[in-house]
């Protein structure tokens, strides 16, 4: 599933491409037909991203919604179009570029009042200048759930995924079954400007690199392949900062990573790590 650099850099991208324009929009697999044709020959006004949902502006009680999900994909290019290849849910043209989508979890046209109570739901995104991060802050201090789930729940903070959640803890040093209550604003203030920083290179690269360059095995240049992540599949390869070996455990649906020795439980810091054992 593609983390909220991704969706932010597809807003870019689908605005730069089609913002302001007439757009003909089409449901080639029949999908979506009743929205393409409420959508089809109108002015897409603007796009905005949203964690990891878009929304695109077509105008009055014509918001189209897509969410990604596991297997949505994005195709985009000059006319004339390719052949159609694969499930097509819905396709943008304008007078000289075209846009393909396949596999959506979600590909709608809400109202206003339908897209502002989704947006509600949503927690804050550390790539939208407007973002609250006290609420986000104070929804993390106030739960006794594990930051390791903490940072994957969308309506706590959005755009974060199972990558960016295992190498920002790395990074700050913290244990992932550590209870969220159990943290300090700073160093939540911390966690999240590490994100936006962390997001923000994310848009830019279109890969994901963690690593500073000092951690490294070779820290001249760029990354090398292997060299991208602390963690983050990386299961019982040496730290690149301790030595040690990397762990891996399930861990709500998804596969957890993390370093022992860099990321300790700490005594009486509320770690949930042996009640999440238990349940499994």
């Amino acid at each position: 599933m593609p983390e909220g650099n991704e969706l932010h850099r597809h807003a870019t991208q689908h605005a730069e491409l089609f913002g302001s324009r007439i757009i003909t929009v089409e449901a080639p697999n029949g999908r979506f037909e009743d929205g393409a044709a409420l959508l089809n020959r109108r002015k897409l006004r603007s796009i905005e991203a949203y964690g990891k949902h878009l929304f695109y502006d077509f105008g009055p009680g014509r918001q189209l919604h897509i969410h990604l999900g596991l297997y949505g994909k994005f195709r985009t290019g000059e006319l004339p179009f390719p052949e159609p290849r694969g499930a097509l849910r819905l396709r943008f043209s304008s007078r000289k570029h075209w846009l393909e989508l396949r596999g959506p979890t979600a590909c709608e046209v809400l109202t206003g009042t339908e897209r502002e109570k989704l947006v509600a739901r949503i927690g804050p995104d550390p790539l939208r200048e407007d973002a609250e991060v006290a609420a986000a802050i104070d929804r993390i201090l106030a739960s006794r759930a594990p930051i390791g789930g903490l940072l994957m729940d969308q309506s706590v903070i959005s755009g974060i995924g199972n990558i960016y959640r295992a190498e920002l803890l790395f990074r700050a040093r913290l244990n992932p079954f550590r209870a969220g209550n159990s943290l300090s604003k700073r160093e939540l203030l911390k966690l999240w400007r590490d994100a936006r920083a962390l997001l923000r290179a994310g848009m830019i690269d279109r890969r994901i690199v963690t690593t500073r360059p000092a951690d490294r095995p070779h820290p001249s240049g760029n990354a090398r392949r292997g060299e991208t992540h602390y963690v983050y599949r990386r299961h019982r390869l040496p730290c690149f900062v301790c030595g040690g070996e990397i762990s891996r455990e399930e861990f709500i649906g998804r596969k957890l990573y993390w370093c022992p020795e860099c990321q300790p439980a700490v005594e009486g810091s509320g770690s949930v790590r042996k009640q999440h054992l238990l349940s499994a």
